[in-house]
């Protein structure tokens, strides 16, 4: 199974409304955690500092497409790259509205 979007052939009877963008390149972010921390600590990081997440140690990493968030996921090894594998698409409430 591929991770990438195909496009539709030219013969396909239907084309799809996004045709003409199908090959715009989008930025993808993966988000281990969140936290905060105080300027003071902050200015004191260094080399094995350790900054206390909100999440639990196991949960899903949030990937986000433009800065937008777009699903959850968890951490896999393939072909020795490390990727993320999408456990959960995220829907926006107009697009559940529509549904």
């Amino acid at each position: 199974m591929s991770s990438f979007p195909t496009s539709s052939s030219s013969t396909d009877t239907h084309a799809h409304p996004f045709t003409g963008m199908l090959d715009v390149l989008c930025t993808v972010d993966v988000i281990v955690g969140t936290g905060s921390i105080t300027v003071r600590d902050c200015l004191k990081l260094q080399r094995s500092s350790v900054i206390r997440l909100a999440q639990t140690a196991g949960s899903d990493l949030l990937l986000t497409v433009n800065g937008i968030a777009a699903a959850n996921g968890e951490v896999v090894v393939y072909d020795d790259t490390t990727s993320i594998r999408v456990t959960e698409v995220m829907t926006t409430p107009d697009a559940e509205a529509r549904a």
